[in-house]
C-alpha cells in the first residue's frame, strides 16, 4: 500500500479531530481517569482550538496516510508558537500519533523524518519534544533515533499535573 505524507488544511478539520481524539484516548486512557482524559480532550481539540492552531502560520500539521486511510498526524511549532521557549533556531515536536493498528510499522520514524525536513528546511539546529515519562515505549523511540533527553516540564491531564520529558536532537 502506498503511504503518503499531506499538510492538514481548514478542509481536514473534523478529521484532524478524529485522529486527535483518536490516538490520544488509545494512547492514555489506560495510564489517567477517565475525568482527566476528557477533560484534556475537550480543551485541547475542540474544532475551535484546533481550528485556531491550523491558522497559525507558525505551526503546520500532516497526516500519514496508509492508502486511503489517515494512520497518524504530526504537528510542529516554530518560533513563538511552541508550548516552551526555546528561541527561533528549534522546531517543537508538539504532537506525533499513530493509530495503535498502524504502530511498529515504521510510520512514526517517517512522520519523525518529516519534522526534521521542516527543521533543516526553515534553517533549524534543534528539534525537540515533550514526552511523558511513563510513556516508556516513546522515550525508547526517541532515544533510538538519537535524541537526548535535556530537561523536563509540566503537563496538564485536565487538572491532573504531569511530568514530561524534554527530548533533543541536534541536526
Amino acid at each position: 500500500m502506498t503511504t503518503i505524507i499531506k499538510q492538514c488544511t481548514h478542509r481536514d478539520l473534523s478529521k484532524l479531530q478524529e485522529i486527535s481524539i483518536e490516538t490520544f484516548t488509545e494512547t492514555f486512557r489506560d495510564q489517567n481517569t477517565p475525568e482527566s482524559i476528557e477533560a484534556y480532550l475537550e480543551r485541547a481539540f475542540n474544532l475551535g482550538q484546533l481550528e485556531k492552531e491550523l491558522s497559525n502560520t507558525s505551526s503546520q500539521f500532516y497526516f500519514v496516510f496508509v492508502g486511503e486511510e489517515v494512520a497518524g498526524y504530526l504537528k510542529v511549532n516554530m518560533n513563538e508558537s511552541q508550548s516552551e521557549e526555546m528561541g527561533n533556531d528549534v522546531l517543537e515536536i508538539e504532537r506525533i500519533y499513530m493509530k495503535r493498528n498502524y504502530q511498529k510499522r515504521g510510520l512514526g520514524k517517517y512522520l519523525l523524518n518529516k519534522a526534521i525536513d521542516i527543521a533543516i528546511k526553515e534553517n533549524k539546529k534543534k528539534v525537540w519534544l515533550g514526552v511523558w515519562e511513563k510513556n516508556e515505549n516513546a522515550i525508547a523511540f526517541y532515544k533510538k533515533l538519537g535524541f537526548v533527553q535535556t530537561g523536563s516540564h509540566s503537563f496538564f491531564m485536565g487538572d491532573e499535573e504531569q511530568t514530561d520529558f524534554i527530548m533533543t536532537l541536534s541536526i
